[in-house]
């Protein structure tokens, strides 16, 4: 049974590193010709704007990727947490080209690095604040499915 993250519902049974890749492309699909105007629209009054989900997701990509990478390399290891809203706020002025480009480059880090690891590698354990003990594992599920959840919401605003 795959680990229960927050995204489980959005990942459903599908394997996490395929749907990763297949997440971004479609992404950058949806955003790719889309003008700066167009990275200002939001799929809801006062939710983000495109250009913030995108800017959001290459930090989580970021910050996933850290996870996994400290964990892997660091016996023990603890996790930290971070508050995406403060996060936001040191980069509100990225812009969703940028953004964009950031997540692609990210994530074509983190999907390489999680196809190299083995069974074992992916069990590895390490703790987090909010969330208790965890695993490798469980971060390439909720990377996967978080990417979903927000590519939803992108898919929304190109609707529009």
């Amino acid at each position: 049974m795959p680990p229960q993250t927050p995204y489980a519902p959005d990942l459903g049974d599908r394997e996490p590193i395929a749907s990763m890749r297949e997440s971004t492309s479609r992404i950058t699909a949806l955003v790719g010709a889309w003008s700066p105007h167009d990275f200002e629209r939001s799929y809801a009054p006062g939710k983000w704007q495109a250009r913030q989900i995108l800017t959001h997701l290459a930090q989580t990509e970021l910050a996933f990727g850290n996870r996994v990478r400290m964990a892997l390399a660091t016996p023990g290891y603890v996790a930290q947490s971070f508050d995406q809203d403060a996060w936001m706020a040191r980069e509100s002025g990225l812009s969703g080209r940028a953004a964009l480009d950031a997540l692609v480059a990210t994530d074509a880090m983190n999907c390489a690095l999680f196809d190299s690891l083995s069974a074992a590698d992916r069990a590895i354990a390490f703790s987090h604040p909010e969330y208790g003990a965890l695993t490798v594992d469980w971060v390439i599920h909720q990377t996967a499915g978080h990417l979903i959840h927000h590519l939803k919401q992108l898919e929304v605003i190109g609707a529009r």
